[in-house]
């Protein structure tokens, strides 16, 4: 018991000790960093100087304003609505025209409003169709 609280007072000391020389150090930075030398360029806080942060920011480009935007690869669709690239065949809030949404058991297959749940020719997917003579039933042709 005598040996754990001495382990604990050395190790109490040897912080404090590890403390007040960070501080102190510190200290003696400041006082060798006041010369007479103001031409210093402004610098980040890691010491770098970034061009890349002094550019200014460009505007953002929406499709509204240009809207070949939305042609480019990578974008979620070749159509703008509201200011957004979407496809108008598969996006549920526009599903074939701007602001035409699809309920909410419904999804947007080739431009339309369609239950895969129910739906011959989009039964659980787009384009999924079933066989002559099956029925589409919670997704899966001839479920029963």
């Amino acid at each position: 018991m005598k040996f754990l609280k001495i382990f604990l007072m050395f190790a109490l000391f040897m912080a404090l000790v590890i403390t007040l020389s960070a501080t102190s150090a510190s200290k003696e930075e400041s006082f060798l960093d006041n010369d007479d030398d103001h031409n210093q360029e402004p610098t980040s806080l890691r010491g770098i100087t970034s061009r890349f942060l002094a550019q200014k920011p460009r505007a953002v480009m929406t499709c509204n304003k240009y809207p070949r935007v939305c042609r480019v690869a990578g974008s979620p669709g070749p159509d703008c609505c509201k200011k957004k690239c979407v496809n108008v065949k598969t996006d549920r809030l526009n599903c074939g025209m701007c602001g035409k949404k699809c309920k909410y058991s419904e999804m947007c297959c080739n431009g339309q409003c369609v239950n895969p749940m129910s739906h011959k020719k989009h039964c659980g997917g787009c384009n999924n169709k079933c066989n002559k003579g099956s029925k589409c039933l919670y997704g899966m042709c001839s479920y029963a």
